[in-house]
């Protein structure tokens, strides 16, 4: 990573320099505002805020998307807060450790990592639901509570649109691990939890499971049909037949079924190739469905 020091004492400067470069980061310093502005990207600035005379707002404004982290003599108004106010991360009070400036560079990056990580979960849970007809969400619903439904993506969907509504963290349990007893035995409150698939379970281990949700906040999952709890229950169900979980698709029900969900999303060249046919036998299969291909 590369690391801009705006400092005008050197010797500071320089040490930072060697510290950060023995530890990976690629560091260039610059002594003058004029000399910090560049046609170039930095993921880490440390802008010392005593330059003197020298307007350092420019700074924080050329590198707004990166980690901007002010060094400073004393906290005011001018060092800290309206600097913070105008785009910088954080700041360090001189003189200081190198480590600790390390460790706060280090919790950026981290969060930083983190923020997109979590812009690209979302990104992708908003691609995988958005097929799924939506349900209206009571954030107050009564927990614990199970879903009853023929399709595992509804479910999944409204656990994810509860825990966003009540703006708390979802925390997934699979019953199928063998340590599920232990993990809901010692999880905080402070989430919602989804548990599933409750139909995996033997009925011993679902009498035990209903023991262990009783007073907490989860989401319990299930594709069983004859599901009978005397636990709060809703149903979602797919108006899709082929989501009918006990059913197996035939092989013509299968291609028309991903003709027709899909076609939208993948030319015919790519939709064949996934399903393991030529174009010509994908056009004859629209034919044989009577299936209209989407513009």
């Amino acid at each position: 990573m590369r690391v801009l020091i705006v400092e005008n004492e050197l010797y500071l400067a320089q040490s930072i320099s060697v510290k950060l470069t023995e530890i990976g980061y690629t560091c260039e310093i610059a002594t003058t505002t004029k000399e910090a502005i560049k046609d170039e990207f930095f993921d880490i600035v440390l802008l010392s805020t005593n330059i003197s005379g020298q307007n350092f707002y420019p700074i924080i404004s050329k590198y707004k998307n990166s980690i901007v982290i002010l060094m400073i003599a004393y906290i005011s108004n001018d060092t800290v807060g309206n600097p913070l106010k105008a785009g910088a991360k954080d700041y360090i009070v001189k003189p200081f450790m190198i480590d600790e400036l390390i460790r706060k560079i280090e919790h950026f990056i981290d969060y930083e990592r983190l923020k997109r990580e979590n812009l690209d979960f979302n990104s992708y849970l908003n691609y995988t639901f958005e097929d799924i007809t939506k349900v209206e969400i009571n954030d107050k619903e009564r927990l614990p509570l199970f879903i009853k439904t023929n399709h595992q993506k509804y479910a999944d969907s409204y656990a994810f649109e509860f825990a966003k509504l009540k703006k708390k963290p979802l925390k997934f349990i699979s019953l199928i691990e063998n340590n599920w007893k232990k993990i809901l035995k010692s999880i905080s409150q402070e989430c919602i939890l989804y548990i599933a698939p409750y139909q995996s379970l033997k009925k011993a281990e679902k009498r035990e499971l209903l023991e262990l949700v009783e007073n907490k906040n989860a989401i319990i999952s299930s594709l069983d049909s004859t599901l009978d709890v005397e636990v709060n229950t809703i149903e979602l169900k797919s108006n899709n037949s082929f989501f009918d979980s006990g059913n197996i698709l035939s092989i013509d029900d299968y291609i028309k079924f991903i003709v027709l969900n899909y076609q939208g999303k993948y030319p015919d060249t790519e939709l064949s190739k996934k399903l393991g046919i030529s174009r010509k036998s994908l056009w004859e299969k629209r034919k044989k469905y009577g299936i209209v291909k989407k513009k």
